[in-house]
């Protein structure tokens, strides 16, 4: 076989090989789309319409003797019905920066749901967290406050939270998803990097769903991410 021949052979092998190779990855990347679609957070259920298990369960929702805005409502379901009205005005996932703190347009992120729940309940998350972090500048590792930023900073809040409940403002509560009677609608949950407010509705498992603000592709607010989380930081429930 002369040279010339030995090698149209090496590039047409070179070439099999190469379409091989290609075809291998582009069918390990359509089984991984697949199999974790980009609207599935950490294989959470994003549907549009979130099926709810709750009374299947039967477990009482526990309610607050406080009613901070005076409206009949008390503070546990004036912050579930405080966040579904937030959500209902259908924000899109944008980080931004407000002079005046509050959104005034209809992006926002995950820790506008919460502190719109605290607003509807009665309670200004915004100073709040203020209050505690220019008191205590080190603790958060801050140079200096400024209250229309650092309330919406889950880092803070993973601060604030655990603090306040020391103090008595906030029961602090089980991080362990499987205990389902402790987690209620218009508890608090926070992540390593997230923030959101428990649902009133449940999974097939009797695991509470939550109300949240995720990501710019997010196909509804009320979902069921709380199963297989390893993330979970801390559970607060208005005292």
């Amino acid at each position: 076989m002369s040279q010339r021949s030995k090698k149209k052979i090496v590039i047409r092998i070179t070439r099999i090989a190469a379409a091989v190779i290609c075809l291998s990855l582009i069918i390990g990347l359509v089984y991984y789309l697949w199999a974790n679609p980009w609207w599935n957070n950490h294989g959470t259920s994003l549907t549009s319409e979130t099926k709810d298990y709750s009374q299947e369960f039967k477990i009482p929702q526990v309610h607050s003797s406080h009613d901070a805005d005076h409206d009949g409502i008390d503070d546990q379901i004036d912050m579930l019905k405080s966040a579904r009205a937030y959500v209902a005005g259908h924000p899109r996932y944008k980080s931004k920066y407000y002079s005046g703190g509050y959104p005034t347009d209809r992006y926002g992120v995950c820790t506008d749901v919460v502190a719109a729940a605290f607003k509807g309940t009665g309670y200004d998350l915004r100073l709040m967290v203020d209050a505690d972090i220019r008191s205590n500048l080190k603790i958060y590792g801050l140079a200096s406050a400024d209250n229309n930023i650092d309330y919406r900073r889950v880092k803070n809040l993973r601060i604030y939270f655990p603090r306040a409940a020391a103090r008595g403002q906030f029961i602090s509560l089980t991080t362990d998803v499987k205990k389902i009677k402790d987690w209620q609608g218009g508890d608090i949950v926070i992540f390593a990097n997230h923030v959101a407010l428990v649902s009133n509705k449940r999974d097939s498992h009797g695991i509470s769903y939550v109300i949240h603000l995720h990501d710019p592709n997010q196909k509804s607010y009320e979902q069921d991410y709380l199963p297989g989380r390893t993330d979970i930081v801390g559970h607060y429930r208005l005292a």
